[in-house]
């Protein structure tokens, strides 16, 4: 259990966009492996008393081993986001 922050990651493409924030590609630097990087914006999350609701997010991550659900590979926050690092799976979300 190592200490992450941002600079351990090289972001690329945006995936999706939501009402927090939005999740992008990227590369853990040490390794080189890929993950999605929800960004949960800290204004946006206060404005709309979403706080709660991202850290039972988090915990839910952190529990969950399935081929079929992404899991929470580390989190860390920036001055400006709540940053979730999660396994990343191609196909989009389960509606499609």
């Amino acid at each position: 259990s190592q200490a992450v922050n941002a600079d351990a990651f090289a972001e690329f493409r945006v995936l999706g966009k939501g009402g927090f924030g939005e999740v992008c590609a990227c590369q853990r630097r040490a390794t080189g492996k890929m993950y999605a990087n929800k960004r949960l914006n800290k204004k946006r999350l206060k404005k709309r008393k979403g706080y709660e609701a991202a850290l039972v997010e988090k915990r839910i991550l952190a529990r969950v081993h399935s081929r079929f659900i992404v899991s929470l590979a580390c989190a860390f926050q920036t001055k400006t986001d709540l940053c979730l690092v999660m396994t990343i799976m191609n196909g989009g979300d389960l509606r499609y």
